[in-house]
């Protein structure tokens, strides 16, 4: 802690971390060979994907200046497989709404029935004060 003028100051001092160029050659290798991605890398050594990127154009046997590089699922079978995953999970999710609709349904249904009073919105009632056009009353001698 610094203090200046009647001021304290705290300085941190941000740590920089190294990497080894044979761990960054590995890393580069994984990702050309699909063993991961850069995402995962990322997000595991926190390190920016800028950082990432700089790495594969430096450590990488083709050189990839100006070129984008587009990475896709290898198979027609791996692409089916996970649609197939995506539409099974959101079958499970409307199936839960479902419940949950009936479950509601029922309460409704119940609670009609104890208090003997309809609460379901009947559309074919006549709009209460408010919710329709308000015809005034004249005041007559």
């Amino acid at each position: 802690m610094v203090k200046m003028s009647g001021k304290n100051f705290n300085f941190k001092l941000n740590e920089r971390r190294y990497f080894s160029e044979t761990f960054k050659k590995e890393k580069i290798n994984e990702i050309l060979s699909k063993k991961t991605i850069i995402k995962e890398l990322s997000a595991l050594y926190e390190i920016a994907d800028a950082v990432i990127y700089r790495w594969l154009k430096k450590y990488s046997p083709v050189q990839l200046s100006g070129i984008k590089i587009h990475y896709e699922m290898e198979s027609e079978e791996q692409k089916t497989l996970f649609y197939k995953e995506k539409v099974a999970e959101l079958e499970r999710m409307v199936g839960a709404k479902q419940i949950e609709i009936e479950f509601l349904n029922k309460i409704i249904e119940l609670a009609s029935t104890d208090l003997k009073i309809d609460i379901k919105k009947n559309f074919s009632t006549i709009a209460s004060n408010g919710s329709g056009k308000i015809q005034l009353k004249k005041n007559l001698p």
